[in-house]
């Protein structure tokens, strides 16, 4: 199934400041959710975020605020147990849901499974999603995908939706991944 921008949107899930310095890898996956979202900013993809419990776990890291006009905030490990959210993501009219955050096997899996169960398709950007061990890591994305996600990559996703050269969205997107 090719992904086209026109039906895709994009998820952030609880990239937040208490939580994120015990990511393994996390500069790594700051920096590729930094990318992914310049891309889809460019793309003109619609994008939503969710924060787990911020007065516990604080905001979003300061880094990521910038892409986002509000952040729906959640008790649920799910982001799908937050109904404005649901119903925001049902609003854009776009199955493609394209997942970055943390930590992979909590929040963005339950999330991913209740996607699916709603009829939406998720997308999971692997190389922008972390965990606090390797090993949580890497059993949540085999289970995602058991459970009918799609894994990529942020270049991957970004030029598939991207489709074509000569855009400027192209000229965008060639530049942040250089």
């Amino acid at each position: 199934m090719r992904l086209e921008k026109e039906n895709s949107q994009f998820l952030l899930v609880d990239v937040q400041e208490k939580l994120f310095p015990y990511i393994v890898g996390n500069e790594i996956v700051a920096k590729k959710a930094i990318l992914l979202m310049e891309g889809m900013k460019a793309l003109e993809i619609p994008m939503t975020a969710a924060q787990q419990y911020p007065k516990g776990l604080g905001n979003t890291i300061e880094e990521l605020r910038p892409f986002f006009t509000k952040f729906h905030d959640k008790m649920t490990f799910s982001c799908c147990g937050n109904e404005m959210l649901v119903k925001e993501l049902h609003e854009q009219d776009r199955k493609n849901i394209i997942i970055a955050g943390i930590e992979a096997h909590i929040c963005v899996l339950q999330t991913v499974i209740d996607l699916k169960a709603l009829g939406f398709q998720p997308i999971v950007v692997v190389d922008a999603v972390g965990s606090r061990t390797r090993s949580d890591y890497e059993i949540a994305l085999e289970r995602m995908k058991y459970e009918g996600a799609i894994l990529t990559t942020v270049e991957s996703i970004l030029f598939e939706l991207c489709f074509q050269a000569g855009s400027d969205a192209f000229r965008t997107i060639s530049k942040l991944v250089k």
